[in-house]
């Protein structure tokens, strides 16, 4: 083995043992989250609004919808909820997406509003 290779390979070592000698520290991830939240119910792909009101209530906030300005690109509104916000296409549920807890949990950017 060459001189050269040898230390580049003695310097990959040393760097991984002190990296692995550092404290941990780790972000919370929103996906995380959202994996561990058993039970929790959101609205389901295909639910109208009418049906999204009457079992998740009144949203604390209804965006202004966007698109529509041509036939091939359909009006979505979007309803904000304390934990989760719903978006639909025209007046079904399209997706429904995890808000953030707080903010240093990394995960989507909010809304546009």
């Amino acid at each position: 083995m060459s001189r050269s290779l040898a230390s580049i390979l003695a310097g990959t070592v040393l760097s991984c043992a002190l990296l692995a000698s550092l404290p941990a520290s780790a972000d919370t991830l929103l996906v995380d989250r959202t994996r561990q939240a058993t039970g929790v119910g959101v609205p389901a792909r295909g639910m109208s609004m009418a049906d999204v009101e009457a079992r998740f209530g009144a949203p604390s906030e209804r965006l202004d919808p966007r698109g529509g300005q041509k036939r091939q690109w359909p009006t979505i509104n979007r309803w904000v909820y304390p934990t989760f916000t719903v978006y639909f296409e025209r007046n079904r549920v399209i997706d429904t997406v995890a808000n953030r807890a707080t903010a240093s949990e990394i995960g989507p950017k909010p809304a546009i509003r």
